[in-house]
């Protein structure tokens, strides 16, 4: 489904995703699919979790034991290719990269978007930060239903009017 839609199936986003007893806490979830020459999340890790092989095409792994969540390897990707997720009870929280004009403000309700672009839900903002070190690439931290685990990927402002 990647090469003709450029939206990943279903088997291949859960692929990324570690079990829920992992993600009790925030773990860095990387959705890069395909083999290219790229290593800012690994070369960005503080802590080494996340590691490319020998050969710099390699998808990058994270090893989950490793990870503390620490979130620069989003805002070091240059495809917006990483998100932070967590499940606590009935709620996935998700740290995301976000580099549109648009602004949220704490505690805002936005619609939760799916890879092909469609609102699957509402998201609520718990989160938003633009340090120095972030470039361009805010760091918005939001809740959705844990139902949407798997399905959501970013936000978009709900309007009004």
């Amino acid at each position: 489904m990647l090469n003709s839609t450029g939206v990943p199936d279903k088997d291949q986003v859960v692929s990324r995703f570690f079990d829920e007893k992992i993600l009790s806490s925030y773990k860095a979830i990387i959705e890069c699919y395909e083999d290219i020459p790229c290593n800012p999340c690994a070369t960005s890790c503080p802590v080494s979790a996340i590691t490319i092989a020998p050969d710099i095409h390699a998808q990058p792994v994270v090893d989950p034991s490793v990870c503390t969540g620490c979130s620069i390897c989003v805002t070091s990707c240059p495809g917006l290719a990483i998100m932070l997720a967590t499940v606590k009870k009935d709620k996935a929280r998700f740290k995301i990269p976000y580099e549109m004009n648009e602004s949220f403000e704490k505690g805002t309700e936005v619609h939760a978007i799916n890879r092909s672009g469609e609102i699957i839900g509402v998201a609520k903002v718990l989160n938003v930060s633009n340090y120095p070190h972030q470039l361009k690439t805010r760091l918005i931290t939001v809740e959705v239903d844990a139902s949407l685990l798997h399905d959501f990927i970013t936000i978009r402002g709900i309007q009004h009017g």
